[in-house]
């Protein structure tokens, strides 16, 4: 295992550490944790909260994606671990100011499970909370049992969709809707070529061959739909837009916004050759692409490997994708 790092155990924490030394004008502890963290502008008054949470090692996911425009809060597990339901409570409560709090996550179940303690702590102390749960990773069950499928790279579209329209004044219902919205217009699927390794364990999370890869894992090495060896680009963009495009399904005549996501060791420029790829067949299918993300948005620590996420647009979805937000961890965000 050949990391830059100190202590493993401490791994997370000092991650935090620098993240507050590197951001302070834009992150700051809320009160009560060292795992809870929240715009360092907040609470904003009137404004409905956003909070989110899942364990360490997919930055920007979930550290990345608090800021304006996007969400208020967030709390941090352990590597691949959920958080504590006392830091999603303190996150809960410290960007609460009387409109409500929305629960924006993957579908996770140590998450759903701890978030939903928070939640009901929080209605005890008169905090009104709703949650939306991302699954979008088509590989993960079929389409008719979409509730129970996981989340991957595609939760980056709930949260600038929500982040948005909480932004605007929305109330929670609405916001919630939003994000519900942009949950059920978005497909991802994944492609993996090599292992990560988590600090704790110091051994990788799955093993494959040299010359293998598997088409569908999930971004903590989760099962896939199939393991063979590794193709051209062309060839892995042509079978996981087979699955993508089918399962909504997309229709000649959509117009979607396009994210191709690395899971950490795959460079730019093997992203751009799948977009490349990813345009060609869309053009093909009758799909307009509005916009197109392309970089780092949910990795798995140094594991390599992509994902693409198409959303389906409507008016209401377009305006919000495309409206104002920040964070120091993403690339420029709205036009």
């Amino acid at each position: 295992m050949k990391k830059l790092i100190n202590d493993p155990y401490e791994f997370v924490d000092e991650t935090i550490e620098g993240v507050l030394l590197a951001h302070p004008d834009h992150l700051r502890r809320c009160e009560g944790s060292k795992r809870a963290l929240m715009r360092a502008d907040g609470p904003i008054e009137g404004k409905v909260g956003i909070v989110t949470g899942g364990g360490s090692g997919h930055i920007p996911v979930f550290l990345g994606y608090v800021g304006p425009g996007l969400c208020d809060a967030v709390s941090i597990g352990n590597v691949f671990s959920s958080p504590s339901t006392d830091d999603m409570l303190a996150a809960t409560k410290a960007v609460d100011t009387g409109a409500g709090v929305l629960h924006l996550y993957g579908n996770y179940s140590g998450d759903v499970m701890n978030f939903g303690m928070a939640a009901e702590m929080a209605e005890m102390d008169g905090i009104e909370v709703a949650t939306a749960l991302a699954r979008d990773d088509v590989s993960s069950a079929p389409v008719e049992e979409m509730d129970s499928r996981r989340a991957v790279a595609g939760l980056f579209f709930a949260y600038k969709i929500a982040g948005a329209r909480a932004e605007e004044g929305a109330g929670l219902e609405e916001v919630m809707e939003a994000a519900e919205s942009a949950i059920f217009n978005t497909r991802s699927m994944g492609v993996a070529l090599s292992p990560c390794t988590i600090p704790a364990a110091g051994e990788p999370t799955f093993t494959l061959g040299e010359n293998e890869m598997e088409i569908g894992m999930g971004i903590h090495g989760e099962p896939g739909v199939r393991r063979g060896e590794i193709r051209p680009a062309d060839e892995v963009v042509d079978e996981i837009l087979g699955h993508v495009i089918a399962d909504l399904p997309f229709e000649s005549g959509d117009e979607v916004a396009v994210l191709v996501n690395s899971l950490g060791a795959t460079p730019p420029e093997e992203l751009y050759v799948m977009f490349r790829r990813i345009h060609a067949v869309l053009d093909e299918a009758g799909l307009t692409i509005d916009s197109a993300f392309i970089g780092e948005y949910a990795t798995s620590l140094e594991m390599a490997g992509a994902s693409i996420s198409l959303l389906k647009l409507d008016d209401d979805l377009k305006r919000l994708l495309h409206a104002e937000a920040y964070s120091p961890m993403l690339p420029p965000l709205g036009s």
